[in-house]
């Protein structure tokens, strides 16, 4: 792997856990509209970093695409109104990993969230300062190794590689042309990479020697 120009992060599952609220936000909607669903943390957490209409129709298997659709949208507007308060579990070492990398390297985040999710991340983290850009799924409702090419083109990048916690992650950095950095600590498990670490830490001091 040659040495990289940028670092394109996932969020969930990468730069912190957030899954609490994520299922917080589905269960007060369903309270809210009488739907006898509970979604368990647990079931989530298997499901974090999936493109939207994939996890819809897993939680919601029994609605048309419509339906779905519409509470989906519902459950990002109360998702978007409670995060700012409950926010999440930021992993350890990532918002000091982050202002040593950003001395060094552009940072993105990339991730299959709904629109307006990472942004809302990036000011309760308090990382702004760090963050070039970023880009979501919900934005265009494209895959990630579209995203990849679109911030790549966007901002010129000539060698990024893509820093995720799934498999899925990984293929789409190899559907991208890009180095795939897998963080074990997260919600996913691959023994398809480029690199792998076990904790932000190590990540960082690797990359700030390269």
């Amino acid at each position: 792997m040659q040495k990289p120009d940028s670092l394109i992060f996932d969020m969930d599952g990468t730069l912190w856990d957030a899954v609490d609220t994520y299922t917080a936000s589905w269960n007060l909607v369903f309270e809210e509209l009488g739907i006898d669903i509970i979604v368990a943390r647990e079931e989530l957490t298997k499901m974090v970093g999936m493109e939207g209409r994939k996890f819809i129709s897993i939680i919601m298997p029994d609605f048309d695409e419509e339906k779905r659709e519409m509470i989906y949208n519902l459950v990002n507007e109360k998702r978007r109104a409670i995060l700012p308060e409950r926010g999440g579990v930021l992993y350890d070492g990532v918002k000091e990993g982050l202002k040593q990398l950003a001395e060094k390297y552009d940072l993105f985040i990339l991730s299959n969230c709904a629109k307006g999710i990472i942004r809302l991340f990036i000011d309760w983290a308090g990382i702004n300062e760090h963050i070039k850009d970023e880009m979501a799924h919900g934005v265009n409702f494209l895959p990630k190794s579209h995203n990849i090419k679109l911030l790549s083109d966007m901002h010129g990048l000539k060698s990024p590689v893509y820093i995720g916690d799934t498999e899925g992650d990984g293929l789409q950095s190899r559907m991208a042309g890009i180095p795939f950095v897998f963080v074990s600590y997260g919600f996913g498990q691959t023994g398809d990479y480029d690199l792998k670490f076990d904790d932000f830490k190590s990540l960082t001091t690797y990359f700030m020697g390269l």
